[in-house]
């Protein structure tokens, strides 16, 4: 198979697993106990429209959890295309506290260590700290620590974590790329035009939708 088959493949096993989850999530909805739906009343929200409100918000778990699981997985692909003896999901030990008790390597390949993620929207300050040690770890242990992704934050509180990141990266050599620049360096290491394969697949499957 071409890399663009296998990313198409890829695509398709979470379009079928995301919709499946979605089914049965709004089938076991609708035995629960809406008695919640007084609240959204008091709020001026009528019951039809909280019941949709949940449902969506339900959906949007789902797709988000699959979203960035399919991202980070045909991201990986692209490496294994340019450089068989990539190595998924690594695990090393956390050598500078005790919890957690190992971190993980997204991917490696040779002594990069690729930490990826479609996007982070974290604004919580303990995810410096953890990030820190977890970046000191794979420095540590002879890796370069690598961070790619691919959509950056809208909210301020949450690009100030990101440019603390960054700046964490920085500090031990390590390299930090999101946005435009995620695509790009995928591109670049590896040959594979990701994005272009991805709105190719995304302007088939959503044409008869529009």
């Amino acid at each position: 198979m071409t890399i663009q088959e296998k990313i198409l493949a890829l695509s398709n096993k979470y379009t079928k697993t995301l919709r499946l989850k979605m089914t049965e999530r709004i089938t076991e909805m609708e035995t629960d106990d809406n008695s919640h739906y007084l609240l959204y009343r008091v709020l001026g929200i009528a019951t039809e429209e909280g019941k949709l409100i949940d449902e969506y918000q339900n959906m949007g778990r789902f797709l988000y959890k699959y979203a960035g699981s399919f991202l980070e997985e045909a991201a990986i692909l692209c490496f294994e295309e340019k450089f068989p003896k990539t190595q998924r999901k690594l695990r090393i030990p956390n050598t500078l506290g005790s919890r957690p008790v190992t971190f993980e390597i997204d991917c490696l390949v040779g002594k990069d260590a690729y930490e990826i993620k479609w996007r982070d929207a974290t604004t919580d300050g303990d995810h410096i700290t953890k990030e820190r040690t977890r970046v000191k770890n794979i420095k540590n242990a002879g890796y370069k620590p690598i961070r790619i992704m691919f959509y950056y934050p809208n909210r301020s509180q949450a690009i100030r974590i990101q440019e603390t990141l960054k700046t964490i990266y920085a500090g031990v050599n390590g390299e930090y790329y999101f946005g435009k620049g995620a695509w790009e360096i995928i591109k670049k290491k590896t040959g594979v035009d990701l994005l272009s394969i991805l709105e190719k697949i995304a302007d088939k499957k959503t044409k008869s939708k529009s």
